[in-house]
């Protein structure tokens, strides 16, 4: 029982300082991405946060496994350098006791994971595309900023304002570019504001009581034309990616991908179910590959532990794909790869009766030799 505590607590003392570490190094990342996206006009700056925080929750399944097999791979490797592995081992400790303490510690986590893989994280996701997407028909002036050049469609729009109103909802004095089909067109207004097309989901600037010059640069064949109302594309929706969210496997229930026959779901719910595997799986390789020799040497001990993961993980990757294409049965799956890693558990828990029984054979060659 003192024992089971004290790993128990050295194990949750690295599974907090990494997944500090990595969730930090993940949230940065992101954190630069979202406000990049703010700046740019594409979403709104009030919605970077609650997209950071969702994009983590979403994550956790992903990150989890490979902070919990670090977790165990560094107390271990602290327990064998340390030699108290040894002293364990010399009170009657087996491998199978390490291997159940862990366990112990492992499953609750599992339950966690599956939790956040199957329903938590498909939700965020969704919730994600949601927001990214009602941004894009709801961002209206976001971005544009008064006596500041924005960029549309790829720069083939670009808007000059240069005041806004009290509400930012009306732009005044506004100069737009247009470059289509080689020409290059200018219009001009006191007046302009941000229309969305309820059907279509496109989004227009309106002018009001302006002037539009059309022409090729440097040609004295300009047109030159006033009007009323007038109202130009500065965006198609993405109304059609919408819909095609509900298509989309990664953000779908798992009850819908578990009653499916679509190669692209069951592939969808097996790399959820993967999750699971891999913390436990990856757990107990990390307690079995701290007794072989490179134990003794801590960095070559994680250098030889991330090196598998990076294959594991790569092969899990691979085999969804070839599942999604439809290129290997559902049978086999990503299941395939979990059973080479339970294999390779196996080889490494039977090491030593191994060894002896390859010994022993060695000794009857030579006995019948002589």
């Amino acid at each position: 029982m003192i024992i089971r505590r004290y790993i128990h607590r050295e194990i949750l003392q690295r599974l907090f300082w990494i997944a500090c570490l990595l969730f930090l190094i993940y949230s940065s990342d992101r954190f630069v991405d979202y406000l990049a996206d703010a700046a740019a006009g594409k979403i709104s700056s009030s919605l970077v946060f609650e997209l950071l925080w969702l994009k983590l929750v979403s994550v956790l399944p992903k990150l989890l496994p490979v902070t919990l097999f670090l977790a165990v791979i560094l107390t271990y490797s602290r327990l064998v350098g340390d030699n108290e592995m040894a002293i364990m081992f010399s009170t009657g400790m087996s491998k199978l006791k390490q291997l159940e303490i862990v366990c112990l510690f492992v499953v609750p986590v599992c339950v966690i994971v599956a939790s956040l893989s199957f329903f938590v994280s498909p939700w965020a996701e969704g919730r994600i595309y949601d927001l990214k997407i009602q941004a894009r028909k709801d961002a209206d002036i976001t971005g544009i900023a008064a006596g500041r050049f924005k960029e549309f469609s790829k720069g083939n729009r670009v808007v000059y304002v240069e005041g806004l109103s009290d509400d930012k909802t009306v732009m005044e004095n506004i100069f737009l570019q247009v470059r289509q089909h080689g020409k290059l067109g200018v219009l001009t207004s006191n007046r302009a504001v941000f229309e969305v097309d309820e059907a279509s989901g496109n989004r227009y600037i309106k002018f009001e009581d302006g002037r539009r010059y059309v022409g090729v640069p440097g040609g004295l064949d300009y047109r030159i034309t006033e009007y009323k109302t007038y109202a130009i594309l500065l965006e198609t929706s993405e109304a059609v990616i919408s819909v095609g969210k509900n298509l989309e496997p990664k953000y779908m229930p798992s009850a819908i991908l578990f009653f499916s026959d679509n190669a692209q779901h069951k592939a969808e719910l097996q790399w959820r179910a993967s999750s699971v595997l891999s913390c436990l799986l990856l757990s107990l390789l990390a307690v079995l590959l701290s007794q072989l020799p490179i134990g003794e040497r801590r960095y070559s001990l994680i250098f030889v532990s991330m090196l598998v993961y990076f294959i594991y993980s790569n092969l899990l990757g691979v085999s969804k794909t070839l599942m999604q294409r439809d290129e290997i049965p559902s049978i086999v799956g990503l299941w395939w790869v979990h059973a080479l890693l339970i294999i390779i558990l196996l080889v490494l828990y039977y090491m030593p009766q191994i060894k002896q029984r390859l010994k022993q054979n060695d000794g009857v060659q030579v006995l019948k030799g002589a």
